[in-house]
């Protein structure tokens, strides 16, 4: 297993040995639970189905949530059900109340498939150690619509003398010859929202009881939000 799925919780420091203040992003990592095996045979690779979290299952589909009936008993009966037994009704999907299913799923890689069965829990300290390298990815935040000021930090205009271009782009270079604005120019557009990986980040600590890891710098998304963390 070379990854699991993570919520950012916040930023805080540590402390070194040497009285070094570190800033650090915490994240709690796990724990996951494995509920799906690819293998090379079926579906052309290898690698495992990892879910994280929990959701009510009223706040799902039947298709979603009948992909974890392998997991969850309930699920299993309702699935055992003869068709046609019950009543047609032109109604949404009556799920069976106080059951939960698995939120957010990703897949990773797994040298040995075998070793992690359908159904098994990990958490972070059994794939990762202190001091290790590891890629994190994650949804930034988004700012919507933003000018090239916000957006890439171009110098406003003058605001004086009568200007009228303060936030404006200004000349985008085009003349007669090329005629158009080649694609990639620095301009106006949305901002954020996009997914964002960080690599070579060092974890400076892991704290096994709470599934915490703790990530120097800063990490892609806001609070709460959902990560991917790899080794490097």
């Amino acid at each position: 297993m070379n990854g699991i799925l993570a919520k950012k919780l916040g930023m805080t420091r540590i402390f070194t040995e040497d009285g070094d203040s570190v800033p650090v992003t915490v994240l709690e990592a796990g724990p996951c639970t494995i509920v799906l095996h690819r293998t090379k045979e079926k579906d052309g690779y290898a690698a495992v189905q990892v879910a994280f979290g929990e959701q009510k299952i009223q706040r799902t589909t039947k298709a979603y949530a009948m992909q974890f009936k392998h997991l969850v008993p309930e699920l299993e009966k309702e699935s055992s059900k003869k068709p046609g037994s019950e009543k047609k009704v032109h109604s949404p999907w009556e799920s069976p109340k106080g059951v939960t299913v698995p939120r957010y799923i990703c897949e990773f890689d797994a040298e040995d498939v075998s070793a992690w069965p359908v159904g098994k829990t990990y958490n972070a300290s059994e794939i990762f150690k202190i001091s290790e390298q590891i890629k994190v990815s994650g949804i930034s935040k988004g700012h919507g619509f933003s000018g090239g000021i916000k957006r890439h930090g171009f110098h406003s205009g003058p605001r004086s003398h009568g200007s009228h271009n303060i936030r404006e782009p200004g000349s985008l270079s085009a003349h007669t010859y090329p005629g158009r604005v080649f694609p990639g120019k620095r301009a106006p557009g949305q901002f954020g929202n996009k997914n964002v990986t960080i690599k070579n980040i060092q974890i400076e600590k892991i704290d096994a009881e709470r599934n915490l890891i703790f990530v120097r710098g800063s990490v892609p998304g806001p609070k709460n939000g959902i990560i991917v963390v790899r080794k490097g």
